[in-house]
C-alpha cells in the first residue's frame, strides 16, 4: 500500500500545474542612464579626476578603493556585529526552514497512534439480556496522501521558494545598505572634525586680531568700535562650534550603533579626509545589467514571482482535490492479546472534494491574487525605473561636485592670500578693522565650503558604488561571503518551479 502511495506521487508530482509559470520581467528598454552624450570624466578637482568605466566590473569589497585601511577595518566589523544584518540572515534561515517543511507535502503523511480505553456498552442495543464492561486497547498506522493533480501544493511550495529569494536579496541589500552607511559616516564624521579645526584655527586668528586691537585702542590709533567688531565677530564664530560638535556626535553615535556596539563604547579608529584616497575610475554597470544584479531589484522580482505562484494556489482551490488513505491497526480486549491475528484491522479508501459553492470566496480569492501580482509587477517596474534614476543623479552629482570643488579650491587659495595680506597690513596699521573682518569672513566661507564639498564628493562617490549594486556577484567563492564561518549570502538564479526535485 506504501509503495503504491509513493509511486502515484511520482506520478502526480510530473502533472499540470494551473495558473501562471513565472517569467522574469523585461528590464526597462534602455541602454542609458542619462540623455544625449554619456559623461566619460569629470573635470579636474584638487588635480583628480575620476573617469567613469562603463561595463567595467564592480569589486565587492569597493570599499577598499578608498585606500583605508581604518576603514575596511570598520566595515569587517560591522559585518560581524550589526544586528540588522543578523536579523536578516535569520530570516533568511526562516524562509530556507519553512521551504523545506513545505517539500513535506510531495510525501506520504504516516502517523502512529494508540489508545486504552474502558467501555460499557448498552445490552439493548445489541438485544442482550445484560450490560458488559470491558478494556480495549488499539494501535494503528495511518497513511494518507494528498494528490496534486492540478499543482496547487506545487505552486504553494514555489511561493516558498520565492520568498526565500526575497529573504537571500535582502540580506544582500542590507548589507550593502550597511557597507555604505558606514562609509559615508565616516566621511562625515571626518568632516565635522575638519570644519571644527578650521574653525578654532580661524578663533586663533581672530583672539590674536583682537590683541592687536587693544593695543592699538589703547594707544589710541583705532577707535574702540574696532575691538568691539572683532569680538562681536569671534562670540559669532565661536556660536557655530557647539552645533558642529553636536552634528558630530550624532555621527559618532550612529557608527556606533551601526557596528553593533552601545554609542558610550566610542570608536577608537579616528579617520581624517586626509587618510581617504579618492577612487579614479568608477565602473558603470550597464541598465540591462543593473537590473539583474542590485539587491532591491532582485527582491521586488522575487516578490512578483511569490505573487504569480499564488495566482496558481488560489485557481487550485477552485478546483477538485484527491487523497488517498490507508489505515492498518490491532484492538483487543487484552493487552498481552493485542497482537493475535483476531484483532487487526485495515482499511484503504480514497477520497475527493469538489468546490460547488462558496458564495463567491474562491472566485474572488483568485481575482485578488491576480491583483496582487499586477501590483507587485508595477512595484518591480518602479523599483528598477528608480535606481535608474538614482545611478543618473549621482552620475551628475559627482560631475558637478568636482566642478564646485574646482572653483571653491581657487576661492579658497584667493581668500587665504587676501587674508594673510590683510592680517600683515593690519598689524602695520595700513587697512582698518571692516577690512579685516570681511578677509575673516570670506576666508572662512571659503574654508567650509570647501570641506562640505570634499566631503560630498566622497560620499556620492561611495553612493554610486551601492546604486550599482556593489559589486556582490563579483566576490570570491561564487558570491559567498563568510564571517566566522557563517555565510553571509548565497546569491543564485532564483528557482522558477516547486518540483522538490
Amino acid at each position: 500500500m506504501l509503495g503504491g502511495l509513493c509511486a502515484t506521487s511520482v506520478l502526480v508530482s510530473a502533472g499540470c500545474m494551473v495558473g501562471p509559470d513565472f517569467v522574469r520581467p523585461q528590464p526597462p528598454g534602455t541602454n542609458r542612464y542619462l540623455p544625449g552624450t554619456q559623461l566619460k570624466e569629470t573635470v579636474s578637482a584638487d588635480k583628480q579626476v575620476q573617469h567613469f568605466e562603463e561595463g567595467a566590473k564592480i569589486a565587492a569589497d569597493w570599499w577598499q578603493l578608498f585606500k583605508s585601511p581604518k576603514l575596511s577595518a570598520l566595515i569587517t566589523e560591522a559585518i560581524v556585529n550589526n544586528q540588522n544584518l543578523k536579523a536578516a540572515q535569520a530570516s533568511l534561515r526562516q524562509s530556507q526552514h519553512n521551504l523545506r517543511a513545505g517539500y513535506g507535502i510531495f510525501y506520504p503523511q504516516a502517523d502512529f497512534g494508540g489508545s486504552v480505553a474502558r467501555q460499557r456498552f448498552s445490552a439493548a442495543r445489541f438485544g442482550a439480556p445484560t450490560s458488559a464492561v470491558f478494556n480495549l486497547f488499539t494501535l494503528s498506522v495511518s497513511v494518507s496522501y494528498a494528490l496534486d493533480v492540478f499543482g496547487g501544493q506545487r505552486r504553494a511550495v514555489e511561493s516558498l521558494a520565492a520568498q526565500r529569494d526575497f529573504q537571500r536579496y535582502t540580506v544582500l541589500a542590507t548589507y550593502l545598505t550597511l557597507s555604505g552607511n558606514i562609509v559615508n559616516a565616516v566621511i562625515a564624521r571626518a568632516a565635522y572634525d575638519a570644519q571644527i579645526q578650521a574653525t578654532q584655527e580661524l578663533i586663533v586668528l581672530l583672539q590674536e586680531q583682537i590683541s592687536i586691537a587693544e593695543t592699538q585702542t589703547r594707544a589710541g590709533t583705532v577707535p574702540y568700535i574696532n575691538l568691539v567688531s572683532l569680538k562681536t565677530q569671534l562670540a559669532a564664530l565661536e556660536a557655530t562650534l557647539p552645533p558642529l560638535a553636536q552634528k558630530r556626535s550624532q555621527t559618532e553615535h550612529l557608527l556606533a550603533t551601526l557596528m553593533g556596539h552601545a554609542p558610550g563604547e566610542g570608536i577608537s579608529l579616528q579617520i581624517d579626509l586626509a587618510d581617504l584616497s579618492l577612487p579614479a575610475d568608477l565602473p558603470v554597470t550597464l541598465p540591462s545589467e543593473l537590473v539583474r544584479e542590485r539587491p532591491d531589484i532582485l527582491a521586488a522580482e522575487a516578490q512578483v514571482h511569490q505573487y504569480s505562484a499564488n495566482i496558481g494556489v488560489a485557481t487550485a482551490e477552485m478546483l477538485p482535490s484527491f487523497t488517498l488513505s490507508g489505515t492498518y491497526g490491532q484492538n483487543n480486549r487484552n493487552l498481552l492479546d493485542i497482537f493475535m491475528r483476531s484483532g487487526n484491522f485495515w482499511s484503504v479508501g480514497a477520497a475527493f472534494v469538489a468546490p460547488i459553492f462558496h458564495g463567491g470566496q474562491l472566485w474572488f480569492q483568485r481575482k485578488a491574487a491576480i491583483d496582487a501580482y499586477q501590483q507587485s509587477l508595477s512595484q518591480y517596474r518602479q523599483t528598477a525605473l528608480d535606481a535608474l534614476g538614482q545611478v543618473a543623479d549621482l552620475l551628475l552629482a559627482l560631475d558637478h561636485d568636482a566642478e564646485t570643488l574646482q572653483s571653491q579650491s581657487q576661492e579658497l587659495d584667493l581668500t587665504q592670500e587676501t587674508m594673510q595680506l590683510v592680517q600683515t597690513n593690519y598689524k602695520a596699521g595700513l587697512v582698518n578693522y571692516l577690512q579685516v573682518l570681511t578677509a575673516n569672513s570670506q576666508y572662512f566661507q571659503a574654508k567650509i565650503g570647501y570641506i562640505q564639498t570634499l566631503a560630498q564628493r566622497f560620499q556620492d562617490t561611495s553612493a554610486l558604488f551601492v546604486a550599482l549594486g556593489g559589486g556582490w556577484w563579483n566576490a570570491e567563492g561564487k558570491g559567498q561571503l563568510s564571517r566566522r564561518g557563517e555565510v553571509l549570502f548565497n546569491p543564485g538564479v532564483p528557482q522558477k518551479s516547486g518540483n522538490p526535485n
